[in-house]
């Protein structure tokens, strides 16, 4: 019985100096108390940082030490991101008087529950020598008042639930070394910012591998409050915002001013990226270039406009298109001509397609056009067959020529090509000539839908 008690005793006083200890040295890995008293769960973080008047704290999570910055919040993030690779802000309002580096981090994380942040024209900058080396950093909880989030050389960067109000530009995304892909931008709001998003311009240089991709990324769940002479998403020339998504993405234009606003400006490319539910509203009666969507001279393609895509209210443009740059969405229609290489000797020639990709094709009817001199007993042969989108091809229907002729295939030949239910991806055609040599040509063109 006095073992056993002396046991107990033995315990309870090892709890009490592990206590006594935690105490002394402040490591308290679950929470902490900023000087308003608030208490935060703080158990993933290296640094917390608090503000108190002109003086900010920084607390190693680690060691328990505090060290104090006065006026400027930067150099104690900067100080915590060099050490560590994670810091949570208390609520309080931080100034930034230099830039703030995230460099070559992996699972960096820059978090706060309210926190704002004074930037006065400064960066936080998520960078890596390239996309290997800066990985799944994650910004979220803020709100930044003229400052810029520049996101260069990473992967996966996540930003969410952050406001960016009165800035030059909210996000910027650029690439001097590899590319900066499969990044999330989530619950955000911007307000009255010239810039909302952009997508730069990749660096290039005779010794740098930098490339323009910034593809696989996703834009949801963001409201834009576009004001004059300002853009919500900019992709400039040459950078790839490809096979990508914008989803549940509202742009408010014409309540900062009735003059000059783009909700989406494209000078770069938007290869198979989809717009789901995105709604495109504008407040104004005056209309002085209020575009939904500007696509310039170097667009190269165009977004795909998908399920749910909306343009309310009153524009110069919906979607402002000067150089009849080709728009393609559910239900759009689709003009193709292709030209066939003419096989001799009756064998076919090469296999020509005509497609919409990334959309399918949801009806088209092809019209074929045949020239040339045409020598005695000479005749084309024509053949269109349907590619599926399970790589079934159909069977074929072919137009024979013995002169010139442009003829649209019927209804019932179309039929003959389609089967019970299917999804079709490309139109398929070739042709031959039953002689050695020919100056025939065939030209097959036609209207469709996409689906």
């Amino acid at each position: 019985m006095k073992d056993a008690l002396k046991r107990i005793l033995s315990k309870r006083a090892i709890v009490i100096t592990l206590v006594a200890l935690l105490l002394l040295t402040g490591l308290n890995t679950y929470m902490i108390l900023d000087d308003n008293r608030s208490s935060t769960n703080v158990v993933n973080y290296d640094f917390v940082l608090s503000q108190d008047g002109v003086i900010y704290k920084l607390r190693n999570m680690l060691t328990g030490y505090v060290t104090q910055q006065q006026e400027s919040a930067s150099s104690a993030l900067n100080e915590a991101l060099s050490e560590g690779k994670s810091v949570y802000l208390n609520t309080g309002t931080y100034t930034l008087k230099e830039d703030v580096e995230i460099i070559n981090k992996l699972n960096a994380k820059l978090v706060s529950d309210g926190a704002t942040i004074n930037g006065n024209g400064h960066k936080i900058i998520v960078y890596g020598d390239n996309y290997t080396t800066s990985q799944y950093g994650f910004i979220s909880g803020l709100t930044i008042i003229n400052a810029t989030i520049r996101v260069e050389n990473s992967f996966a960067t996540t930003i969410t639930n952050t406001k960016f109000v009165n800035c030059s530009t909210g996000v910027e995304f650029i690439n001097t070394h590899t590319w900066s892909e499969y990044n999330q931008i989530k619950d955000c709001q911007f307000f009255n910012d010239s810039e909302g998003i952009a997508f730069r311009t990749p660096i290039y240089s005779s010794y740098v591998n930098a490339t323009g991709s910034y593809a696989s990324s996703q834009i949801e769940r963001c409201s834009f409050n576009i004001q004059d002479n300002g853009v919500g998403i900019n992709v400039e020339h040459l950078a790839e915002f490809s096979d990508s998504q914008l989803q549940t993405v509202r742009f408010w234009m014409g309540e900062g001013g009735s003059n000059n606003q783009t909700a989406l400006r494209v000078d770069g490319s938007m290869y198979q990226t989809l717009l789901f539910g995105v709604v495109f509203e504008s407040f104004t009666p005056d209309t002085n270039d209020i575009f939904a969507i500007d696509l310039g001279e170097t667009c190269n393609p165009a977004p795909v406009l998908d399920g749910g895509v909306s343009f309310l209210g009153n524009w110069t443009a919906r979607v402002h298109n000067p150089f009849g740059v080709w728009v393609s969405g559910v239900g759009s229609v689709f003009e193709r001509s292709v030209t066939i290489p003419v096989g001799i000797n009756g064998q076919f020639g090469e296999n020509k397609s005509i497609e919409c990709r990334p959309l399918t094709i949801f009806s088209f009817k092809p019209k074929i056009d045949v020239s040339g001199s045409f020598s005695h007993n000479e005749t084309v042969t024509v053949r269109v067959r349907i590619e599926y989108i399970d790589n079934v091809v159909s069977s074929s229907v072919s137009r024979t020529f013995t002169s010139n002729s442009v003829v649209w295939l019927t209804d019932d030949e179309m039929m003959r090509l389609l089967p019970s239910q299917s999804i079709m991806w490309a139109i398929l055609v070739d042709a031959k000539v039953n002689v050695g040599s020919s100056d025939a040509s065939v030209k097959v063109s036609g209207y469709g839908t996409a689906g």
